[in-house]
């Protein structure tokens, strides 16, 4: 089977933010007109609302080299999912600022850039619209005991913000090589690859 556009969809905390998440820092910056969102962004070894499961260890690794990104400034993402795999600068509307776990759950924080589409997201959630976070990514998934399981062959992509709860068909089939030559550098694929190596020892 080959690697689909796999994306999942949680809700953020009552209105965007949870406030005990944030630093003072980013406190001041919400109250000088900034926006800073967080939340629950990933679960692992949990049915989701697509019926898929996303074995600890993989998601685990993922987040690990996904943390380098967000460590560069880099991890971008789009205000809904587009129709492929590649992150569109011309439509980014938030920049995930933190991530890490808390048991199973993949927490984070986003904020909202001064772009086009993050004056639109600014703007719902100050609206009061329930937004969700999405991930994104390519893998395979497999069968088992009547539960879909992503496969270990998954490479998360970003998060994206969301106003429709995944449903079973919310993913397409993409080329591998859309992803593999216009999402990560060679850089970003050297690390993946010596987190692998360093994993196995």
């Amino acid at each position: 089977m080959g690697k689909k556009l796999l994306r999942e969809y949680y809700e953020l905390c009552e209105g965007g933010v949870c406030q005990d998440l944030l630093t003072e820092e980013e406190k001041r910056y919400v109250a000088n007109g900034g926006m800073i969102l967080s939340g629950k962004l990933q679960e692992a070894d949990i049915q989701n609302g697509n019926g898929r499961i996303y074995p600890h260890a993989v998601l685990m690794r993922e987040m690990k080299n996904y943390s380098k990104l967000v460590n560069e400034k880099r991890a971008l993402g789009e205000l809904d999912h587009p129709e492929d795999s590649v992150i569109n600068l011309k439509n980014a509307s938030h920049l995930v600022t933190d991530v890490w776990w808390d048991n199973k759950n993949v927490m984070g924080k986003v904020k909202v850039l001064d772009t086009p589409s993050g004056q639109v997201l600014k703007s719902l959630v100050s609206s009061g619209v329930k937004l969700g976070i999405s991930s994104r990514g390519m893998g395979s998934v497999q069968e088992s005991a009547g539960q879909t399981i992503v496969e270990d062959d998954f490479q998360l992509i970003c998060f994206d913000f969301v106003s429709e709860p995944s449903t079973p068909n919310a993913f397409m089939m993409q080329e591998a090589k859309d992803f593999k030559n216009s999402v990560f550098t060679k850089a970003d694929r050297i690390n993946r690859l010596l987190n692998e190596v360093l994993e196995d020892e």
